[in-house]
């Protein structure tokens, strides 16, 4: 608290300039909330994210930054209304998670950041991938990948798997595979830039692709032996709670997409086995992806020889349970 006050001070005392001290600490913020947000419950960084988002605003909103801070100020900026708009996303809440990308795609133009420009269109396609629009989900993809030009970071990676989940929402078999296919080469020749030196949802590393690869695979139904070998790999790339490249909602959905590919293969026991961690993750982590995640298990309990298993009414209740209390709500 004393250090928050004193920031806020620091921060008055600068108010009719840009001050080093200011820019650095939005900087410092950004770094920080950027690199947890991932890890930790959305509530823990909410606040702070709306905070400096709003100071950052009224920098640029003064007239008070020296042409050599705008452009620092304006990726600021994106990158903030890019974490707001993911917040907004988690939070249940499409419409205005897309408001925020909007905003981080009008900023990063602003500041001519191209990796930034071709992060917010992923950003874009993951919304609309879970509000259930592949089309949009798919355009804003390929949009980011021309946006993206010869980028080496992980972003163009990200956006290949986005189409292929797009595609595979869509039905287009081809189009998934040959998405699936660019980013395996696009990861040869990946170079970390500096989004990925953020790390958490600017960094899209190979346990996160392996995951995309598996779930795209999985809607189209393409239910074997062998997919539930890499679904199980895909959870286990996640297993580890300090491996850097963590995050609870990650593996929570690799869990869901292992249950799916069990499934598939009429294994119910084992299904009900993998989205069980899920089901008990505490309330303030059930955010809309996994919410999503695990509705799609539940209608697929409603299909073929499963669905009347006693096993299989005791999931499909559990998840009614779980996705009808979530936790996460918007701030007053």
């Amino acid at each position: 608290m004393a250090a928050r006050r004193a920031i806020r001070f620091a921060i008055g005392a600068e108010r009719n300039e840009v001050g080093q001290e200011t820019l650095a600490h939005l900087q410092d913020e950004v770094r920080r909330i950027a690199e947890i947000y991932v890890r930790v419950p959305l509530g823990m960084i909410l606040d702070d994210l709306t905070h400096i988002q709003d100071e950052t605003f009224r920098l640029l909103e003064s007239g008070h930054a020296r042409p050599s801070q705008i452009r620092d100020l304006y990726l600021l900026a994106s990158l903030q209304s890019g974490m707001l708009a993911k917040a907004a996303h988690d939070l249940g809440d499409p419409q205005s998670a897309m408001m925020q990308a909007r905003t981080a795609a009008v900023c990063a133009d602003q500041a001519e950041h191209q990796g930034m420009a071709a992060w917010v269109r992923g950003l874009q396609s993951l919304i609309s991938y879970w509000a259930d629009r592949p089309e949009d989900a798919l355009h804003y993809a390929r949009k980011g990948t021309s946006a993206g030009g010869n980028l080496r970071g992980s972003v163009n990676v990200w956006l290949a798997g986005l189409e292929a989940r797009a595609a595979a929402l869509l039905g287009d078999a081809e189009s998934v595979h040959a998405a699936n296919r660019r980013a395996a080469d696009l990861r040869e020749r990946t170079l970390p830039d500096d989004l990925d030196a953020l790390g958490g949802n600017f960094l899209f590393p190979q346990v996160k692709q392996a995951y995309y690869e598996v779930e795209a695979c999985v809607l189209l139904g393409d239910g074997n032996a062998h997919l539930v070998a890499r679904a199980e790999e895909a959870v286990h790339g996640f297993s580890d709670p300090n491996d850097p490249y963590w995050a609870f909602g990650d593996l929570a959905g690799t869990q869901s997409d292992l249950a799916l590919a069990r499934l598939s293969t009429g294994d119910l026991d084992g299904a009900v086995e993998a989205v069980q961690p899920v089901l008990d993750l505490p309330p303030n982590q059930r955010n809309a992806g996994i919410i999503g995640s695990v509705q799609r298990v539940r209608s697929s309990l409603m299909r073929g020889m499963v669905r009347d298993a006693a096993a299989a009414r005791e999931l499909r209740a559990e998840i009614e349970v779980f996705s009808s209390r979530p936790a996460l709500a918007l701030p007053n």
